[in-house]
């Protein structure tokens, strides 16, 4: 390899290394939500089923008022450790275990939900109707609603029904709802869609919907 061609793989490691302390694992589709401005405005974010916070080193270098729920007790120190790291301000009560059912911050608190891969995790369709309404609960009108799940959308035919708790292609078991569904509670919410939804198709193992609502 030559001098310039190591320049450029050395420059392309460095651009990387820093996207990554910037954004560190930010789901692209919330990565997207930001550049079109959509968080501009509302600075209390929710992250519903936080997990280790892969998306909130960005929120939390940016002064957002950051607030996450978890149900795993080592994923909620994980988080409160990275919120002393990035951003001093956030109390670790903020960081909160427990279920996305029963969420303890009163209602239209937030400008912002995230809940990102975890609504498939539903027990059934009761379980899955308490998340909604307790996120659209805490959320305040104008507030975006973001959510990336599970989906039969697209990969019909290679399951054994367009809705319930199944077996995927991909071998994990899964809540999956239709696209009839996502419409359906959107009307029933009262929310507009801030995009039309988005199904990404891996290879007929497992479809991602993007969900996003506005309040």
């Amino acid at each position: 390899m030559g001098r310039y061609h190591r320049r450029v793989a050395a420059d392309a490691v460095r651009l990387s290394a820093e996207l990554r302390t910037q954004f560190g694992d930010l789901d692209i589709y919330l990565f997207d939500q930001l550049l079109r401005g959509r968080f501009d405005h509302r600075r209390r974010l929710l992250d519903a089923g936080c997990g280790s916070g892969r998306n909130l080193p960005y929120f939390l270098r940016h002064g957002f008022d950051v607030h996450a729920i978890d149900t795993d007790p080592t994923a909620v120190q994980t988080v409160q450790q990275l919120a002393a790291a990035l951003n001093p301000s956030i109390s670790p009560a903020r960081i909160h275990c427990g279920r996305i059912d029963a969420m303890p911050w009163n209602d239209a608190a937030m400008d912002a939900v995230v809940c990102s891969a975890v609504l498939h995790f539903a027990r059934d369709e009761r379980d899955f109707a308490a998340m909604i309404e307790e996120m659209w609960r805490v959320l305040a009108p104008g507030g975006l609603f973001f959510a990336r799940l599970a989906t039969s959308i697209g990969i019909e035919r290679h399951l054994s029904a367009p809705t319930g708790r199944m077996r995927l292609p991909d071998g994990s078991e899964r809540f999956v709802v239709d696209e009839p569904t996502l419409l359906g509670w959107s009307a029933r919410l009262g929310g507009t869609l801030a995009d039309p939804l988005k199904t990404t198709n891996v290879q007929n193992a497992r479809c991602m919907t993007t969900w996003v609502l506005v309040k």
